[in-house]
């Protein structure tokens, strides 16, 4: 039998009106934005299934929006993100589109930042405001943002696991799920360590300095 918490019978704290349409929302657009690891001027969302039918009515546009400036789901803001997004010179848009065989609440995000990089993101809403991030710039990879999480993309070498667990244990940092996710053996691959503690910024300045095996390091707080 399932053990519920109180979080799966109230659901998060949240601007309404869904938790799977606001709140995972909000969370999936955010995680995008620190994959994007710059502000974002340009913005698409493609809309698969629930999502793409009911995104207006249930508040998707607005809380993906949001994501995308930064805001929790909880933001008394939230409502008027898309406002403050064209205040700020985002641009931004919606289009319904079949995903394939995935979660009916998908969606894909494809970002323009302030460098003129593109940074695409795919993630579902899977209820009570808990997200699946499985696809980040056409590799798959897999996280929820339930724990903090070190996303590193590297080149699959011997020795870059060990290379991050240290660092890590340096600062007593403990892992709580690893995953490595890699296009082909030698190639472009993505190291998704999740941990119980929090990764202050010295950790990410290492792993950077690790060399240019070490391509990009991205920090999600628990969302």
């Amino acid at each position: 039998m399932k053990n519920y918490s109180m979080f799966d019978v109230i659901g998060p704290r949240m601007i309404g009106p869904s938790s799977s349409h606001t709140a995972g929302a909000a969370r999936l657009s955010k995680a995008a934005r620190k994959i994007g690891g710059e502000e974002i001027k340009q913005v698409s969302f493609y809309l698969h299934g629930s999502f793409a039918k009911t995104y207006k009515g249930h508040g998707t546009d607005r809380a993906l929006v949001a994501g995308i400036l930064g805001m929790e789901p909880n933001d008394e803001n939230l409502r008027y993100a898309m406002e403050i997004a064209l205040e700020k010179g985002i641009e931004f848009e919606f289009i319904e589109a079949d995903l394939g065989d995935v979660h009916p609440n998908t969606v894909k995000i494809i970002m323009k930042g302030i460098s003129g990089k593109t940074t695409e993101v795919i993630g579902s809403s899977v209820g009570g405001g808990n997200i699946r991030v499985f696809k980040i710039n056409g590799l798959d990879v897999e996280f929820t943002g339930e724990y903090p999480t070190l996303l590193v993309r590297h080149i699959d070498k011997p020795g870059a696991i060990a290379k991050i667990s240290l660092i890590l244990s340096e600062y007593g940092i403990n892992i709580a799920f690893m995953r490595v996710f890699r296009q082909s053996k030698g190639k472009d691959a993505f190291m998704i360590i999740e941990t119980d503690n929090k990764i202050n910024e010295e950790v990410i300045d290492k792993t950077k300095a690790l060399g240019e095996d070490f391509i990009s390091v991205y920090l999600i707080d628990a969302l």
